[in-house]
């Protein structure tokens, strides 16, 4: 007698796995790269945000796959903060914090990290990353009121190159598709970028 077998409709599933990231990170490396260095101030650090960034999007909690792509550019903030470890004005800092390192930059990549660490965090997370007063409060561990007034200072010191606004907000979280289709596990890590071109 036959045994017929049930067979199961395997669908895809929801949750992005290491290739989605890993195709993520590689696809949009220079965006994730930019925004790893605006936030740390240097390349050596943004570079190890940069690949921490992959590494704990790859190996952290289910994420939806249509979320994969903020939850990157979330880790690499996150990871930022936990190295540069940014306190508003009056308060010390446990870690190391850069800024004004900007010589060779392009100019509106160095009017960003020319602030100090705590204003360049809140202006590259609320601004070009349209980030709420309130996520950035829970992040950077501070109050929404010490938000507010380094986003106004931070402001203040771009605006004096207000012509570079605009060039400004088009770095952050416009996220281009997702092009390589071409799975990535197992393969070297991509190279980082020694610059990012203007």
């Amino acid at each position: 007698m036959l045994s017929t077998k049930r067979t199961t409709n395997l669908q895809p599933t929801p949750y992005a796995t290491a290739a989605d990231f890993c195709r993520i990170f590689r696809s949009d490396m220079n965006r994730l790269y930019l925004l790893s260095l605006l936030l740390t101030g240097d390349h050596a650090t943004a570079e190890k945000c940069f690949v921490s960034g992959l590494e704990d999007s790859a190996k952290g909690s289910p994420v939806f796959k249509e979320w994969a792509q903020s939850w990157a550019r979330r880790t690499i903030i996150r990871n930022a903060i936990q190295a540069i470890q940014p306190r508003p004005t009056g308060r010390p800092a446990t870690g190391r914090v850069t800024g004004g390192r900007s010589t060779g930059e392009p100019e509106r990549i160095a009017a960003v990290m020319e602030l100090p660490a705590f204003d360049r965090f809140v202006f590259v997370m609320a601004v070009l990353e349209r980030y709420s007063d309130q996520e950035c409060s829970l992040l950077l561990d501070c109050s929404r009121d010490e938000v507010i007034a380094a986003r106004t200072r931070a402001f203040e010191q771009v605006g004096r190159s207000a012509h570079l606004l605009p060039d400004l907000v088009g770095i952050g979280s416009a996220e281009p598709p997702i092009r390589d289709h071409h799975a990535c596990v197992g393969q070297p890590r991509p190279a980082l970028p020694a610059t990012i071109s203007a």
